[in-house]
């Protein structure tokens, strides 16, 4: 295993897993716990989904939200960057 990574075992959706990253432990912990609930609430609105198909949402969901924030972050960016411009002048 390379420096800084770290192993943490996580119980989601019934299974445990190990997850090998460099952030810490909580962050993991916060992470694996959202995953958890996140996938909790799929089981309840699509009853009729199997395992796979949950994950697959959650990771649809989860670029989804990973996009628009990219985007937002892009906009505060600009708009930063307008507003510095505009000081200087």
């Amino acid at each position: 295993m390379s420096e800084g990574k770290r192993r943490y075992k996580a119980t989601i959706d019934g299974e445990i897993y190990t997850i090998v990253g460099s952030k810490p432990e909580k962050h993991m912990r916060v992470v694996a716990e959202t995953v958890d609930e996140q996938l909790s609430q799929l089981k309840e609105l699509t009853k009729g989904l199997d395992k796979e198909k949950r994950a697959i949402l959650l990771a649809i969901n989860a670029v989804s939200d990973q996009l628009t924030m990219r985007h937002e972050l892009e906009e505060l960016k600009e708009k930063y960057e307008r507003l510095e411009q505009n000081l200087e002048n």
